[in-house]
């Protein structure tokens, strides 16, 4: 067997079920789950039509799917990260930088494989709490991950001033969450330059994970690939820039999204992926392109996230106030106890579960950034978010956690 599977920890949810096996949950109330960041809104009915058509399936099963992906696909995704990214200037090619992939989350893991170098003794530096995917990436692929707090003093975003000299010299790859996995903190533009800036000092590749992107309340939030282009590297050199149709179009079971940006990267990454055997099927691709080039249903999805926060946070606002994040569909609130007792508590008393936030983060310095808080997803529909909202305010008003 491979020993590094053995550097593998637990996934947050396992932990999570460990810690709720021995919790009786409150009966009388119909559980509301604010665990897992799993899009239930419904998807648009011209995608589910879409693949429901005959010719459609028809054509998805009569060949083998090409690894690179349908012409028609990659140029959806080029026109959408050109029209959404501004990146009039050096627009992507869709045929050198863009790549179809089967969800951020396998492409995320992947790229690691075909970017690091296991011969060399290498670091792997990515935000902390994090999306576990990056860590396991890191280890996998021989490279030893670091650990960037994103501290609430610093807006929750990477506080690279902790990082050494060594660490940014050993460097093979840089993931970042724009806007973050669990706190909707968005990164700026100059953000972005200073991490561009340092992967041309130290050679590394930027892995900019921007699934939650369309998700915001005002203005769309930079991106990596925006910055590069704004800088005058119309190359896109280092810079490579996945995201999904998962958060976007309440897609999660097509397992449909892109890399795009560098084309030395992306042609090798095409290489990795096929012997890797990754192709997405026919029939996911057409009915992903038709994703790619709609705007009304990604508009209609955010506006109900938002009256979500805006209903949530109405309810909380005199109980248990907490900061509404500028994207993305988290809450990343402060918990009145240690966030492991708050969630079994919480479960045993109103029947909701969440996930602490200490196992979405690694101790970093003698401290876990997630410590003490809970990741709520606002995935449920308006009615079990506000439901859930009553039920939060009773168990904080009663002090149940403390019981």
């Amino acid at each position: 067997m491979n020993p590094r599977l053995s550097l593998l920890n637990p996934y947050p949810f396992e932990k999570l079920n460990a810690l709720l096996g021995s919790v009786t949950a409150n009966r009388e109330l119909e559980p509301i789950l604010l665990s897992l960041g799993e899009p239930k809104h419904e998807a648009a009915p011209f995608l589910l039509d879409s693949y429901a058509d005959r010719e459609s399936l028809r054509r998805g099963l009569a060949a083998y799917p090409p690894t690179k992906g349908l012409p028609e696909l990659r140029d959806a995704i080029a026109a959408f990260v050109n029209r959404r990214f501004r990146l009039d200037a050096a627009p992507i090619d869709p045929e050198t930088q863009v790549l179809p992939v089967n969800g951020t989350r396998e492409a995320l893991f992947a790229i690691a494989q075909a970017v690091i170098d296991p011969a060399r003794d290498t670091t792997t530096l990515m935000p902390n709490p994090f999306y576990q995917i990056y860590e396991g990436a890191a280890l996998l692929a021989g490279s030893t991950p670091v650990f960037v707090p994103c501290p609430a003093e610093n807006a929750f975003k990477p506080d690279f001033s902790v990082i050494t000299d060594d660490e940014w010299q050993r460097c093979a790859a840089l993931y970042l969450c724009s806007p973050g996995n669990p706190t909707g903190a968005v990164m700026t533009t100059e953000e972005f330059r200073y991490v561009i800036d340092k992967a041309d000092e130290h050679d590394f590749v930027v892995i900019s994970d921007e699934c939650y992107s369309e998700l915001y309340a005002g203005e769309p939030p930079p991106g990596l690939l925006e910055t590069a282009c704004a800088m005058g590297r119309h190359d896109y050199r280092r810079c490579v820039a996945f995201n999904s149709l998962s958060k976007r179009s309440n897609l999660p079971g097509l397992r449909s999204g892109y890399a795009c940006g560098d084309a030395a990267v992306i042609e090798q990454f095409l290489l990795y992926r096929t012997y890797h055997g990754s192709a997405m099927s026919v029939h996911n691709q057409l009915l992903s392109t038709m994703a790619w080039q709609d705007e009304a249903h990604v508009v209609a999805n955010r506006r109900l996230y938002r009256q979500k926060y805006d209903a949530v946070a109405d309810i909380l606002v005199n109980t248990w106030p907490m900061e509404i994040p500028e994207a993305g569909f988290y809450l990343w609130p402060e918990t009145p106890v240690d966030d492991e007792t708050f969630t079994q508590r919480l479960m045993a008393a109103q029947n909701i579960k969440v996930v602490p936030g200490s196992y979405l983060a690694r101790d970093r310095d003698g401290a876990n950034p997630g410590a003490n808080r809970v990741r709520m997803a606002l995935v449920a529909t308006l009615d079990e978010c506000v439901e859930a909202a009553g039920r939060l305010k009773t168990f904080i008003e009663s002090a149940q956690y403390r019981q």
